[in-house]
């Protein structure tokens, strides 16, 4: 969930925005006491993942700052290819400048964004590449089936969080996401955007909410899969571009 969000009573708790247009290419250096200082990944808790998933674990997951018109907040998200960062679209809103930090303290600027209207998902393009990792399950999770949540809670140093998938149902917050998976593995604000994934390291998932006992839910791989063949990511506009409207 982006940092500023709250928690409200309810299975989800996520807001929902969308736009149109480029997001700017960013200027000028970033706010450098909002983010802790790169620390040790703390993996305590990597779930079914082997010892080679933790290590793909870390060099996938990137933590987004989102510099808008009058705040700043952060999500998680993680790298589709060596220049493409998949999030939520709610991380992206109402930015002025995007920004992904890699889990070795790399600050790369994006330079275009795009979401879907029909998904809490956004598509990121970076000025500079990234790792390359282990790429999208061709299916979603089973119920039952492990998972791990790699991402940047609060915006602080990279973490993972161990669950199961716990069942599939109609999406609650009424973005016309179809069936969405809910999982026990535990995230918090600045999770959202966060890889969901399997035992054998590949994406199964996109983390969008949480509720208040505790579930994680997330946007299928299957879903993400239909957007991208569709090529449903539209540019979204900066903030400056839409306060006078």
């Amino acid at each position: 969930m982006r940092t500023t969000r709250r928690v409200a009573l309810g299975v989800a708790t996520l807001a929902v925005l969308a736009g149109c247009g480029v997001v700017p290419a960013m200027p000028g250096g970033m706010p450098e006491d909002f983010v802790p200082e790169v620390e040790a990944p703390q993996l305590a808790d990597p779930g079914a993942l082997s010892p080679d998933g933790v290590d793909a674990a870390e060099q996938m997951a990137v933590r987004i700052r989102n510099v808008g018109c009058g705040q700043l907040t952060t999500g998680s998200g993680f790298a589709l290819d060596e220049r493409t960062v998949i999030t939520n679209r709610h991380v992206v809103a109402d930015a002025d400048r995007l920004q992904v930090t890699t889990y070795d303290g790399r600050e790369i600027d994006a330079v275009s964004a795009g979401v879907t209207d029909v998904a809490d998902l956004a598509l990121l393009r970076t000025a500079e590449p990234l790792t390359t990792v282990p790429g999208l399950a061709p299916v979603d999770a089973a119920v039952g089936d492990e998972i791990t949540v790699v991402g940047y809670p609060r915006g602080g140093q990279l973490t993972t969080a161990a669950g199961s998938v716990l069942g599939y149902e109609l999406d609650t917050l009424g973005s016309d996401l179809g069936m969405v998976g809910r999982s026990n593995a535990q995230v918090d604000h600045g999770s959202s955007g966060s890889a969901v994934l399997g035992s054998d390291g590949q994406v199964v998932g996109v983390v969008y909410a949480m509720d208040v006992w505790g579930n994680s839910y997330m946007v299928p791989v299957s879903t993400l899969h239909d957007l991208l063949a569709e090529e449903a990511f539209e540019p979204i506009t900066s903030c400056r571009d839409t306060a006078g409207d």
